[in-house]
């Protein structure tokens, strides 16, 4: 099963030698799950031609914002909604979950509580999941045809279900705790407030349940496959 990667930003070019591109790290994340890769580079305006270019499709994280007036995030605003349609499942991650949420009705705002950064607490489908996050954007209204299955006090809508279409989650599950560290010393000081960094910086370490995670990622797009696909759809 090949997924194509929509990555929608480039890792800090600080940190690309010791962790690679996003693409690199999901690739890590899903790997031994049967799966292949093809990347897209859509935040430089690379896109597929069709929704059936690849039998999944994984949305990265990025620096930008949903709600800035860039034609590449209407574009893949565009492509999600057919991918959606076609019944071509989509993974979303951070921006990925706040741009398919926006793709199809919610609402995405810059939140009042500020960043959520390091290690974080979800309650997911009745127990606790940790994963890092890096985030200050939020889902602050669900689209109709979603089932939020994981929230958190700071942020409430944190992974949304749509049934067998898609699944998304705010948190990164693709960040380990020594790209998180490179994030506070490369992007954070001095954007993000040094409580808030001194907070995420005691979490360096501690247990996270990525690999779990995954599972569930690697679970959707194989159960998803097995259900009915309708025609791609051109860009």
């Amino acid at each position: 099963m090949e997924i194509g990667i929509l990555q929608t930003g480039h890792s800090p070019p600080d940190l690309v030698e010791r962790h690679g591109q996003y693409s690199d790290m999901f690739q890590e994340l899903l790997a031994g799950n049967g799966f292949s890769f093809r990347t897209w580079n859509v935040v430089d305006g690379q896109f597929p031609e069709t929704t059936g270019d690849s039998d999944g499709w994984l949305v990265t994280g990025s620096k930008h914002s949903v709600y800035e007036d860039s034609p590449w995030i209407r574009m893949l605003e565009e492509f999600l909604r057919n991918c959606y349609a076609d019944r071509i499942p989509v993974v979303g991650v951070c921006f990925g979950h706040q741009v398919l949420a926006s793709a199809l009705g919610g609402k995405v705002e810059k939140h009042d509580g500020g960043w959520g950064i390091g290690r974080q607490t979800y309650e997911f489908e009745g127990k606790e999941i940790n994963l890092n996050a890096w985030h200050q954007d939020q889902v602050t209204e669900a689209p109709q045809e979603a089932e939020v299955t994981g929230s958190s006090p700071f942020c409430r809508n944190a992974m949304l279900s749509y049934g067998d279409r898609a699944i998304s989650v705010q948190a990164h599950p693709e960040f380990g705790h020594s790209f998180i560290e490179g994030l506070i010393e490369k992007r954070g000081v001095g954007v993000v407030p040094a409580g808030r960094l001194d907070e995420a910086r005691s979490t360096l370490g501690l247990d996270i349940q990525a690999d779990e995670f995954a599972r569930v990622i690697a679970g959707f797009y194989w159960s998803a496959r097995k259900g009915s696909r309708g025609m791609a759809t051109k860009l």
